[in-house]
């Protein structure tokens, strides 16, 4: 709510050993950022929408023992260890370590609104996965997206593709419309955590504009870290965590995180925010699917008409760009 790729015109190449192979772990890391970075921006896209699914129902596990709050802060916290420790090898530590410096005092509030940003999405979601099921959480999250597709779009033919991908939506979750069987503070979490994605998507690409690599994200999540800390000291989740569940946050971290948030980060630099606030009405509909397959949250055939017709929209949002 999400590998070491960030930004298109930034590609960190990696340092080579005398037979022309990438040097370590780290020469592996951005050998595998550069093979991401080939992929177009929608599979990118797909990729980042299947495993921030999985990520947050595996989060739902750690609730128990960790608590929202605290499961919210060890993510982040893991996630920008690890986006930290996969910068690029082989760098002049001394001048690139000053340049790095006077970038982050230059642009230190613009990181501390994007880790806002993203305790915003992050937080409200996994409060709201207390409450409401994955699929629901997911619908509601989704409209940030959708209304900034809305308000960014000018033809005719857009419109019909949002459209198409609303109907979708109405279909997955009739029990919005009516309110019944859901817990209105969940549904209130959702909506802050799409209000939060909706801003997500203007701040991230400026961040990806000033910053090199994942140097963006990473401060990003290392500020966002900070923010939950005293909440996460609140909760007293922490406080009784153990092995597996730091092993958990790790995972999910990783799948809800970093490879979700450094795959969106990436395809953020090279298309619309319309693009991409329709391409993401596939988050329900694939919510909707994790939640039936891996915590036995119901579906039904409402479900398989709704998945068809937000990747209809995701397909007729594609292929019209292509077009233009």
């Amino acid at each position: 709510m999400q590998a070491a790729v960030m930004q298109a015109a930034a590609m960190p190449a990696p340092a080579m050993s005398a037979g022309g192979e990438p040097q370590g772990a780290g020469g592996r890391v951005a050998a595998a950022a550069s093979a991401f970075g080939r992929l177009p921006p929608t599979a990118l896209m797909l990729l980042a929408i299947v495993s921030v699914q999985l990520g947050s129902a595996l989060a739902t596990v750690l609730f128990s023992s960790l608590g929202p709050t605290g499961t919210a802060f060890a993510t982040s916290l893991l996630s920008a260890a690890a986006l930290s420790l996969l910068r690029r090898p082989g760098g002049r530590a001394g001048a690139a370590g000053g340049a790095a410096f006077a970038r982050l005092r230059r642009h230190f509030g613009l990181i501390l609104l994007f880790g806002l940003v993203d305790s915003a999405m992050v937080l409200p979601f996994f409060l709201a996965l207390e409450r409401i099921p994955l699929g629901i959480a997911s619908t509601v999250t989704f409209l940030g997206p959708l209304g900034l597709a809305v308000a960014t779009s000018r033809r005719v033919v857009h419109f019909l593709w949002i459209a198409v991908a609303a109907v979708g939506v109405a279909l997955l979750t009739p029990e919005i419309a009516s309110g019944s069987g859901l817990d209105p503070l969940g549904l209130a979490y959702a909506a802050v955590a799409a209000l939060a994605w909706a801003a997500f998507v203007p701040v991230s690409k400026r961040v990806g504009a000033l910053f090199p690599g994942n140097d963006g994200l990473a401060l990003g999540l290392w500020a966002s870290a900070a923010m939950l800390l005293p909440l996460a000291l609140f909760e007293r989740g922490l406080f009784q965590a153990g092995l597996a569940d730091l092993v958990g946050a790790l995972g999910v971290s990783l799948l809800g995180t970093v490879l979700p948030m450094a795959l969106e980060f990436r395809a953020l630099q090279s298309m619309s925010a319309r693009t991409y606030g329709i391409l993401v009405t596939l988050e329900p509909a694939v919510g909707a699917m994790v939640g039936m397959l891996c915590l036995g949250q119901p579906a039904g055939p409402r479900m398989v008409v709704a998945v068809a017709c937000v990747m209809l929209a995701a397909l007729g949002v594609t292929l019209s760009d292509r077009r233009e």
